[in-house]
């Protein structure tokens, strides 16, 4: 057997919200959210990003609790200043702010929002030098 990373799950309460935020960060997705209980794509780097709904997983696993933390996405946002851009536009659809743009000690432009449903999200690009 073979195994390999594969994918990575989002629950949400909201699939248009939550594609209303991740089309901001280049993903391929309806601009009306189906009416459907999952739903995922395959980015360009061949991983799947998949949505569930919270009445879906729950239909199956009826004390399942939405909570925060696990892991986050991390988005190559390609230059310091689309960092900076893409943290304004995800806060103005509804991203709560994390942790405002910066430069990090490692050489990386740096900031993190959380998405409507409270999963992080990452943005970085080199810095230059």
């Amino acid at each position: 057997m073979t195994i390999h990373f594969s994918a990575v799950g989002l629950v949400v309460e909201d699939l248009g919200r939550s594609f209303e935020c991740y089309r901001r960060l280049g993903l391929d997705l309806p601009t009306e959210a189906p009416d459907v209980p999952h739903f995922e794509v395959t980015t360009a780097g061949g991983v799947r990003l998949m949505w569930d709904t919270i009445e879906s997983v729950s239909s199956f696993d009826p004390d399942f609790t939405p909570g925060q933390g696990g892991p986050s996405l991390a988005f190559d946002c390609g230059s310091p200043s689309e960092v900076d851009e893409t943290y304004a536009s995800l806060v103005a659809v509804g991203c709560a702010p994390e942790m405002k743009p910066w430069d990090a000690v490692w050489g990386q432009r740096y900031a993190c929002v959380l998405d409507p449903d409270g999963h992080s999200i990452d943005l970085f690009a080199a810095l230059p030098g």
